[in-house]
């Protein structure tokens, strides 16, 4: 166990991102364009999305139907969990709702280095577990808002009405999600570009690979290895704001990925997954999504504080799964098999 993740803490990508926490503290003058910062963003969506779809071609529907299933559960179940787990331990309602919404969604670029990992130790995995990236992304997000309006209507009705079904029942969905954020949640940048590039990949094929390797390929890791530097320096900036609300919470994004991250490696185990797809699964249960969830959050949970579920994401639990998460599923993984 040691070996590997000795092995992953010296790959480029994680002493980049080590890099650009460095620079970060010591206050260096590095920055990256926000132009640029955002064209290698797309750039990876579209890369792993068109690398999904390609793989995605040559699979069945009834293969996929239990890993679907798994990643639709886990989507749906973590919110759940990571809500109640933090107003146990005293955050009020707005704030766990926006860490809710955060870590039942995923990190595309944690997946992304998981997929670099699993080519370093030579490990195969199923080409379709891009699109359950995508699976994965919006019901967490649906799902933390539902709950937010669901215990905010309980408090506000009286006691005997709040236990009556009918009243929920009337109740339209623009009353629980506003639609600004349904549409964010569906068809925001990340989802888009994911699911898009996923289909063309899928529709294309094999026979695309001549036109799309030189780029969305074989560029890959030096991109990433870019983007990664990036979101050294962001977290470096985060690392300060979370450590000002207490070592419960610095803890709880430790914690939290080791826990979601086996839940989700033994939901690939049900769904039959290989070692490379179960490792994949976890990483997608254990990551917490810095892109789609706080845009979704800035529009309907204003009260949130972004230095919480930001800094927390960010600042603790990427960098954690970047060094010792993704070895710790792969072993995880590796003890199923």
């Amino acid at each position: 166990m040691l070996e590997i993740m000795l092995q992953n803490l010296i790959t480029p990508v994680v002493l980049f991102f080590a890099l650009g926490v460095i620079a970060s503290f010591v206050k260096s003058d590095l920055k990256f364009p926000a132009g640029l910062s955002e064209a290698l963003s797309i750039y990876l969506l579209i890369a792993i999305g068109l690398k999904g779809g390609i793989e995605l071609s040559e699979y069945p529907l009834q293969a996929m139907a239990k890993p679907i299933a798994a990643a639709l559960l886990l989507g749906t179940l973590i919110p759940v969990l990571v809500l109640t787990l933090f107003r146990w331990i005293g955050l009020d309602l707005k704030n766990a709702v926006g860490l809710a919404a955060s870590y039942g969604s995923v990190s595309i670029v944690t997946y992304g280095a998981a997929v670099s990992f699993l080519g370093h130790t030579q490990t195969e995995y199923e080409g379709y577990m891009s699109a359950m990236v995508a699976l994965m992304e919006s019901p967490a997000i649906l799902v933390s808002l539902f709950l937010l309006k669901a215990i905010e209507q309980k408090k506000s009705l009286p006691q005997s009405y709040s236990r009556s079904f009918g009243i929920v029942g009337t109740r339209s969905l623009s009353g629980w999600v506003d639609p600004e954020v349904l549409k964010e949640s569906l068809f925001g940048k990340s989802i888009l570009l994911l699911m898009g590039s996923l289909l063309v990949g899928w529709m294309v094929g094999h026979d695309a690979l001549p036109t799309i390797k030189p780029l969305f390929i074989d560029l890959y890791g030096s991109i990433l290895i870019l983007f990664l530097l990036n979101m050294g320096l962001i977290a470096g900036e985060r690392l300060g704001a979370i450590r000002e609300h207490g070592v419960k919470l610095i803890l709880a994004g430790i914690l939290l990925p080791v826990l979601l991250g086996t839940l989700g490696v033994l939901a690939g185990y049900a769904a039959g997954l290989s070692l490379g797809g179960m490792t994949l699964m976890g990483v997608l249960a254990g990551s917490a999504s810095y892109i789609a969830a706080p845009a979704a959050l800035r529009a309907s949970v204003p009260d949130a504080n972004p230095s919480i579920y930001l800094g927390l994401s960010l600042g603790v639990t990427f960098p954690f799964n970047l060094t010792l998460g993704l070895p710790f599923f792969y072993l995880v993984a590796q003890w199923l098999v």
